[in-house]
């Protein structure tokens, strides 16, 4: 065995294949070195990079005048540009919401951005007025004779005009009535509960405690009582008072 210093990835026992060398999985770590990712390099004669063969005049040329783009190549590359925002109006008139649709359509269709105006030598448009345009000045008659208050009464006034004849075609719901038959159907007759069954034994005996003085004394307190619970709470009104 190899000691560790002198180790490197031609010293391997057994086949040594291609793929050692280029699959990742194979490749080891040599002591002292990044591992190596196995992607396989040009020769020593290649070049990287790509090599630009225009000549542009150097610096007598850039003092003497500007390079630009010829004319025609700007009208070439602006040809080749497409009006997505209008495909994409044009695939929503037809239909078409998904993005696979509108992918679809795109493919099938074509819609260029119309060409540029030319320019003149001096870099203007020839039918342009640099700038913005002034807005015109309100007449002073209209203001004094109330006439866009006047023309907004008369806007509003067709469009409610308008939104009448509109209610006027609705068509109205006719409500459905009951019937004497459909009420009695769904009429649900009342039950009285079952008395409450006493033995016969204890129907003929009184009360054995009467805590009222009189019997006016009794009547006083069950009214009392019986205003009383409207604020308490509970079914017989015997609770507590509602609002605490």
């Amino acid at each position: 065995m190899l000691p560790a210093t002198s180790w490197s990835e031609t010293n391997r026992v057994g086949e040594v294949r291609d793929s050692m060398l280029i699959n990742p999985l194979l490749i080891r770590s040599e002591l002292g070195k990044g591992k190596r990712s196995g992607n396989t390099l040009p020769g020593p004669n290649h070049v990287y990079g790509s090599y630009s063969i225009v000549r542009d005049g150097g610096v007598p040329e850039a003092i003497g005048r500007w390079h630009t783009i010829q004319r025609k190549e700007q009208e070439k590359l602006h040809k080749v540009k497409r009006n997505f925002v209008a495909l994409n109006r044009a695939a929503l008139k037809a239909g078409l919401v998904t993005p696979q649709e509108i992918y679809q359509f795109r493919a099938t269709h074509n819609i260029g951005i119309p060409g540029k105006k030319t320019v003149k030598k001096d870099g203007l448009l020839p039918d342009i007025t640099c700038g913005i345009f002034r807005r015109p000045s309100t007449p002073m008659f209209d203001l004094l004779e109330h006439k866009y208050q006047q023309r907004w009464i008369e806007e509003q006034r067709v469009a409610d005009e308008i939104l009448r004849k509109r209610k006027a075609h609705r068509a109205t719901t006719i409500k459905n009535y009951q019937t004497r038959a459909s009420m009695l159907c769904k009429a649900v007759p009342p039950v009285e509960p079952a008395p409450i069954m006493h033995p016969l034994r204890y129907q003929k005996i009184g009360p054995h405690l009467d805590t009222f003085r009189s019997s006016k004394a009794r009547r006083a307190a069950f009214n009392a009582n019986w205003l009383d619970s409207a604020a308490r709470r509970g079914p017989f009104g015997q609770g507590v008072y509602a609002f605490e």
